[in-house]
């Protein structure tokens, strides 16, 4: 398969399900058919259209990666080299060699690790264990059909909840089938508590058009688009004439966004006009305080 196009979705479907990936992968490949093109797009631009897919620390590499392979004239063939790339990890590297080049290497993501482990019934499998078991079990020359029936038996068949164990190829081979409880293996992870924050964002509108920002580079939504406002805390301050309230769960925190309204330019931005706003490339957190800013407008 094309590199290009294994290498994209890929990154796409890191904490983001087929069915939210696959029209926001067709319009990625109408607007940049290649990677160069898509190495030669303004950050904005690459950002602005990832917007809604979440995670956009993967939309930064996306672009970082682009322009590295785009230098070099072509994609690394190998797992090895392919990890020296800007945010390819351990398992995507691994996926797109396998799928793209061929080569017999273990991609082992979420789906790929459960059904492994319940093959073996392993509740709780030690490091590296589950990836020496894929690779053995790899038929020769084979890697990329392997590999992509692997992800796709996990995330249709084997599911964390009910697995669908009558429908599955592996079931005569599998030890947790055969225990009576597939479901309880691999035993899940303790999730540790979520902490939360809190902040505010400022809506300024005039004329027909609302202030936007664009966030620093670094941190969360970098690079993004934005209603302005204070860094996030940890304690709650009061929100004086707030017009609602936005709760948005991160991976590693939870935030409440009060949204109050302002009426001079807050930070350097620019006007969008709200029958634009949709093509601003807002991240989902601001897209919803916008439209919260919108309803209480419109009901006052």
């Amino acid at each position: 398969m094309e590199p290009y196009r294994v290498w994209l979705s890929e990154v796409m479907l890191q904490q983001t399900t087929v069915a939210t990936v696959i029209p926001r992968f067709e319009r990625f490949l109408a607007r940049w058919p290649t990677i160069e093109a898509l190495a030669a797009a303004p950050d904005e631009e690459v950002l602005s259209e990832w917007a809604g897919l979440g995670y956009y620390a993967r939309a930064r590499n996306l672009i970082a990666c682009a322009r590295t392979v785009a230098a070099r004239g072509s994609f690394p063939r190998t797992a090895r080299e392919l990890r020296e790339l800007p945010g390819l990890g351990a398992y995507t590297s691994a996926a797109v060699a396998a799928i793209a080049f061929g080569e017999h290497a273990a991609a082992v993501d979420t789906n790929v690790a459960r059904v492994v482990a319940r093959l073996h019934a392993l509740r709780r499998p030690a490091p590296g264990a589950i990836d020496r078991l894929v690779f053995d079990m790899i038929p020769p020359g084979r890697a990329g059909d392997f590999t992509q029936a692997m992800m796709d038996l996990g995330a249709t068949i084997c599911r964390p909840r009910n697995p669908r164990c009558a429908a599955c190829p592996l079931a005569p081979d599998c030890l947790a089938f055969a225990s009576g409880e597939p479901a309880a293996y691999p035993e899940p992870k303790v999730r540790a508590v979520r902490p939360h924050r809190f902040g505010i964002a400022y809506w300024i509108e005039q004329c027909g058009s609302v202030w936007l920002v664009r966030r620093p580079p670094r941190g969360v939504f970098g690079g993004m688009a934005a209603l302005p406002g204070p860094e996030w805390t940890e304690q709650a301050e009061a929100s004086v004439n707030a017009l609602g309230t936005v709760r948005h769960v991160f991976t590693h925190f939870s935030l409440d966004l009060a949204i109050v309204p302002r009426a001079d330019p807050e930070g350097e931005g620019w006007w969008q006009p709200l029958d634009g706003l949709a093509d601003a490339g807002l991240p989902t957190l601001y897209r919803r305080a916008a439209d919260l800013a919108l309803t209480a407008r419109s009901a006052a």
